[in-house]
């Protein structure tokens, strides 16, 4: 994990926040992180669940970036209301540790997104 790309996830959610429909973007930008997570060769936690200064910022850019694309399509009504964004990371990483390639886990987001619509 690097510095750029930390700020290029960061820049592609808030892009998100202005390009597309709330839901849309939510999902886009979550495809982008589980891509990037599933190609890292560092682990963005260290073992024992350690974080080093850049995995703490990391961390907080990533949890403040899908928050402010949760709390959008929430407003939107596009994703249940009781979902929060630690909820999201965690089965974001889990598709991106423990998906099988690239289609599985599109298929895995998929799944997600259907599993968050309201109602």
């Amino acid at each position: 994990m690097v510095a750029g790309d930390l700020d290029r996830l960061v820049a592609e959610g808030e892009e998100q926040l202005e390009a597309l429909e709330p839901g849309d973007a939510l999902f886009t930008w979550l495809r982008s992180y589980i891509t990037h997570v599933a190609s890292s060769p560092e682990p963005v936690i260290a073992a024992g669940g350690r974080r080093t200064p850049l995995t703490t910022e990391w961390h907080e850019a990533m949890h403040a970036t899908v928050s402010a694309l949760l709390t959008r399509a929430q407003r939107a009504g596009t994703v249940r209301a009781d979902l929060t964004a630690p909820d999201l990371l965690t089965m974001a990483n889990g598709i991106a540790v423990t998906g099988e390639g690239p289609e599985q886990r599109r298929r895995l987001l998929r799944m997600l997104r259907r599993g968050t619509s309201p109602g």
